[in-house]
C-alpha cells in the first residue's frame, strides 16, 4: 500500500477518531468538575430509577443524546474512581441505546431516503424499536440485578450550587486530561493499527466468502438480496444501498424484501462493527479488557433485538 493511500485509509481516520475521544474526554472530565453531570443526572433520574441505576448512569444517558463518546468517557472515568461497579458500567452502557442511537438518526436518516424515499421509515422505525427494546430490556435487567438504592444522593440543585470553583474545576479538568489522554493514545493507537491490518489481510473479505458459500441458512431471504447482505458485512450500509438502489429502479426487487435484506445484513455485520469500529473506540476509555467485554454484550444485544424487530416485521409482511 503506497503512502497516500495509507494515509486516506489509516492515518486521517485515525486522527479524526483521536479528536472526537480527546474532546469527549475533555467534556466528560469539565461537567464532572463543574458538578453539571448532578444537573443531567436530573432529566433522566425518574427512568434510571426504575432500573435502579445511580446518578452517574442518569447523567451519561442524558449526555449521550448530545455525544455517546461523552457518555461513554463520563461511565469510564466513574467506573475507574470506583463510583460504578463493572456490572453498573455495562448496564449504563446498555442504558444509553436509545440516545446513542437517535444522534446518528439523521445522517443515516437521509442517506436511507435517498435510497429508498418513504420506505427509509420502515426500516428507521424497526432500528429504532431495537434500540427501545435494548433501553426497557436493560432497565429490566437492572431491576432484578442491581439492589434498591437509598436516597443518600444530593439533591441536583444543591450539589451544583455546591460545586468546584471554575477556575479550580478548569486546572483540575485539564491536569486529568493531561494523565488520561496519554493511555487513551497509548490503547487506542495500536488497537485502531492491528484491525486495520486484519482488514487488510482480507478477514472481513472471508467473511463475506463464508455467507455466499453458505447462502442456504438465508433461505427465506430473495436470492437478489444476497449482494445486498454481503456488502452489509463490510459496516458499511452506504455500500448495501448502492447495490440495493438498482434492484429497486429496476423493479426486480420490492421495498419490503430490500429492507428485510438490509436488516439481516445489519444483524450479520454486528461482529464486524465490534471489531472495526466500536473496539478500538471503547479500548481508549475502558482498557481493552473491560472493552471488549462492552462491545461483546451491547453488539449481542443489538443483533438479539434486531433479530426480534426482524422476526415481527416478517410476521407483517
Amino acid at each position: 500500500m503506497d503512502l497516500s493511500l495509507l494515509a486516506e485509509k489509516l492515518l486521517l481516520p485515525l486522527v479524526r477518531l483521536l479528536l472526537t475521544m480527546s474532546l469527549a474526554l475533555l467534556a466528560a472530565h469539565l461537567l464532572e468538575a463543574l458538578n453539571w453531570t448532578s444537573l443531567m443526572a436530573k432529566l433522566a433520574s425518574p427512568l434510571a430509577r426504575l432500573g435502579r441505576l445511580n446518578e452517574t448512569a442518569a447523567a451519561a444517558f442524558s449526555l449521550a443524546f448530545f455525544s455517546p463518546s461523552a457518555a461513554n468517557a463520563l461511565l469510564a472515568e466513574a467506573h475507574a474512581r470506583g463510583a460504578l461497579t463493572r456490572k453498573e458500567m455495562i448496564l449504563a452502557n446498555l442504558f444509553n441505546s436509545s440516545p446513542s442511537y437517535l444522534v446518528h438518526l439523521p445522517s443515516v436518516f437521509s442517506l436511507l431516503f435517498a435510497f429508498l424515499g418513504a420506505q427509509a421509515l420502515i426500516y428507521v422505525g424497526l432500528t429504532f424499536l431495537a434500540a427501545l427494546l435494548r433501553t426497557a430490556g436493560t432497565l429490566a435487567a437492572a431491576r432484578l440485578l442491581l439492589p434498591p438504592r437509598g436516597r443518600t444522593e444530593k439533591d441536583p440543585a444543591e450539589a451544583a450550587k455546591s460545586g468546584t470553583p471554575r477556575q479550580e474545576a478548569l486546572s483540575r479538568t485539564l491536569r486529568r486530561f493531561r494523565l488520561r489522554i496519554r493511555r487513551l493514545i497509548a490503547f487506542t493507537v495500536p488497537v485502531y493499527c492491528a484491525v486495520f491490518a486484519i482488514q487488510q489481510a482480507g478477514w472481513f473479505r472471508a467473511a463475506e466468502a463464508f455467507l455466499e458459500e453458505n447462502a442456504s441458512l438465508l433461505a427465506f431471504l430473495d436470492p437478489q438480496t444476497l449482494g445486498i447482505v454481503a456488502l452489509s458485512l463490510t459496516g458499511e450500509i452506504h455500500l448495501a444501498l448502492s447495490a440495493a438502489a438498482p434492484l429497486l429502479d429496476s423493479g426486480s426487487l420490492r421495498p419490503p424484501e430490500a429492507i428485510l435484506a438490509l436488516l439481516v445484513g445489519n444483524i450479520l455485520s454486528s461482529p464486524v462493527r465490534a471489531i472495526r469500529h466500536q473496539f478500538p473506540a471503547y479500548a481508549g476509555y475502558f482498557r481493552p479488557g473491560p472493552a471488549a467485554l462492552l462491545v461483546g454484550v451491547s453488539q449481542t444485544c443489538r443483533a438479539l433485538s434486531l433479530a426480534l424487530a426482524t422476526g415481527l416485521y416478517l410476521l407483517c409482511l
